[in-house]
C-alpha cells in the first residue's frame, strides 16, 4: 500500500495559486459561543439531519496523471464524502448528482446564496491539481452557509491510487467539526470473506475500507481461515488457520505481505485478540473438553493460562487501557459475559439480562461493551456498561452476531445469517441509536468483521 502523504498546508495559496488569498486554517475549532451538536443529540432526533451540499471538486486544468483524469476524481471524490457523510445518519448530503458544478474560483468564495436556496446549511468545497510529478494535491473545505463563515480547511498531497483516502479524510474534518465526535470514515476492516455452500465453505481473510472500498483478499482459500483482527498500529493482521488437522494463529504483515507463526496447536484454537499495545495476543484453546483463554506474546513463546473453571471460557477483548479483559463463559449454565484483570484475577459476571451472551467486545472509548445476545430464536447486537448497566439492543434480526467497534466508539459493524438452507452471510452496520442500519457491500458473503483504528 502506498502511503498518503498529509500536509495541512501553512498558505493553501500554494495549492490554489491566485485562487487563494487568505492564510489557511487546517481546522477551525468552535467558537466559545458554539456548542457542536453531538452524534447522540441530533441522532435522536428522527428528522433532523442537516443537509450538507457536496459539489463535484473543480480543477484548475484537466489532467490525466497515471490514467486517471482530475475533473472525473473531483467528481468520486465528492460522490465518496457524500455517502461518507449520509452514512453516518447525522446528514443529508446533497452529492455531485444532485447539484451543479463548481468552479475554481468558489472554491474559496462561495455564492452561499445558491446553497442557501437548496436549504443547505452547509456546503463542502474542494479542488483537485496535478502536481506535475506524479502526484496529487487535494483541498478540501466546509463552510457555513447561512453564517458565510469557513470551518474546515485542509489540504492533501498524495500519490494517485490513495485518492479514496483523501475523501475519507476530508469526510472525517467535516464530520468532527460538525458532530463534536472522533473521525472514523480514514480506517479499514479485516474480515472473512465466505463462498460455496453452507457445509463446505471456502474462508479467505479479506480487507477494504470501512465503506467496502478498496477491496483484496490475503488469503486464498486453501486453508481455512477465521477470526481477523487489526493491530492497533494497522500494519498487521492476527488470524486463526485451519489445515490438514493443523490449528495456527498467524500474524499476517500488511505491507510486506508475509506471515509469521504464533502458535500452533492440534486443539481448537480461536478468537486471537490484540493487547492495546500490540504486544500480546489473547485466544481460546480447548483442552480435553475444556476451553479456556490463553494470553501470549506477538513474539511467540509460552502462553499463559488465563482460566481455570470447568467449562468453556472464550472470547477475550482488552480494556483500552489495558488493564481489564471482557470474555464469555458458560460456567453459570449459561454463555454469559464476564470481566478479568489482565493476570486472571477477579473475574466477574456482569450479564443479567435474561438470554445467552457472546462475542463481547470493548469498546476504545471504554465506556461500553457490544455483546451478541441469543434468545428466542434470535441473535441480536447489544450494548451494556462493563459493570453490566444500561443493557441495550440496537438490532432485531433473526441472527446477528459478533460486533466490532468503529475506532470512535459510536459505530458497530456485525455480520448476519440469513435463514434457510443457504445461510448467506452479510456485513452491516449500525449506531448507537439503533436506527440507522445499513449493509457494507462485499464481493462475496462476509462474515466476522474486524475494524482498526483510524488510519495514522
Amino acid at each position: 500500500m502506498k502511503v498518503l502523504l498529509l500536509h495541512r498546508f501553512a498558505l493553501l495559496g500554494m495549492a490554489l495559486g491566485a485562487f487563494a488569498a487568505a492564510p489557511a486554517v487546517a481546522q477551525t475549532p468552535p467558537a466559545a459561543d458554539e456548542t457542536p451538536r453531538t452524534a447522540e443529540v441530533v441522532a435522536e432526533v428522527s428528522n433532523e439531519r442537516t443537509v450538507i451540499a457536496v459539489p463535484a471538486f473543480a480543477t484548475p486544468s484537466v489532467q490525466t496523471v497515471s490514467g486517471l483524469r482530475t475533473d472525473t476524481l473531483g467528481r468520486q471524490i465528492a460522490e465518496v464524502i457524500a455517502a461518507n457523510l449520509e452514512r453516518s445518519g447525522l446528514y443529508a448530503p446533497l452529492g455531485p448528482g444532485s447539484v451543479r458544478a463548481i468552479t475554481m474560483p468558489e472554491v474559496t468564495a462561495p455564492r452561499f446564496a445558491d446553497w442557501q436556496a437548496r436549504n443547505a446549511e452547509n456546503v463542502v468545497h474542494g479542488f483537485v491539481r496535478a502536481t506535475g510529478t506524479g502526484g496529487l494535491v487535494v483541498g478540501c473545505y466546509l463552510y457555513d452557509t447561512d453564517l458565510g463563515s469557513e470551518l474546515v480547511r485542509q489540504g492533501y498531497e498524495i500519490q494517485p491510487a490513495d485518492w479514496r483516502r483523501a475523501a475519507h479524510k476530508c469526510s472525517d474534518a467535516i464530520y468532527s467539526r460538525l458532530s463534536g465526535e472522533s473521525p472514523f470514515f480514514d480506517s479499514r476492516v479485516a474480515y472473512i470473506a465466505e463462498s460455496g455452500p453452507k457445509g463446505n465453505r471456502i474462508k479467505r481473510l479479506a480487507i477494504m475500507d470501512s465503506d467496502g472500498g478498496n477491496h483484496r483478499f490475503i488469503t486464498n482459500g486453501q486453508a481455512l481461515a477465521i477470526s481477523p483482527r487489526f493491530s492497533p498500529d494497522y500494519k498487521k493482521i492476527v488470524y486463526v488457520s485451519y489445515l490438514n488437522n493443523r490449528v495456527r494463529v498467524f500474524i499476517y504483515d500488511v505491507a510486506a505481505g508475509t506471515q509469521k507463526l504464533v502458535t500452533e496447536s492440534g486443539n481448537a484454537t480461536f478468537a486471537p485478540r490484540w493487547s492495546p499495545d500490540g504486544t500480546q495476543i489473547l485466544y481460546s484453546m480447548a483442552v480435553g473438553g475444556n476451553t479456556d483463554i490463553y494470553r501470549i506474546s506477538a513474539e511467540g513463546g509460552t502462553p499463559v493460562r488465563l482460566t481455570t473453571a470447568p467449562g468453556i471460557d472464550v472470547g477475550g477483548s482488552f480494556s483500552p487501557d489495558g488493564r481489564k479483559i471482557v470474555f464469555e463463559s458458560d460456567r453459570s449454565g449459561s454463555q454469559q459475559i464476564y470481566t478479568m484483570n489482565i493476570d486472571g484475577s477477579d473475574q466477574r459476571r456482569i450479564s443479567f439480562g435474561g438470554g445467552r451472551y457472546a462475542t463481547p467486545e470493548w469498546s476504545p472509548r471504554g465506556d461500553l461493551i457490544a455483546f451478541t445476545r441469543m434468545g428466542g430464536g434470535n441473535f441480536r447486537i447489544g450494548v451494556m456498561t462493563p459493570s453490566g448497566g444500561g443493557e441495550r439492543l440496537l438490532t432485531n434480526s433473526w441472527q446477528d452476531e459478533a460486533p466490532t467497534w468503529s475506532p470512535n466508539g459510536r459505530v458497530l459493524q456485525f455480520f448476519r445469517t440469513s435463514p434457510g438452507r443457504e445461510g448467506k452471510s452479510t456485513l452491516w452496520q449500525v449506531d448507537l441509536t439503533g436506527v440507522n442500519l445499513r449493509r457494507l457491500p462485499t464481493p462475496q458473503d462476509g462474515s466476522d468483521p474486524s475494524w482498526g483504528p483510524v488510519l495514522p
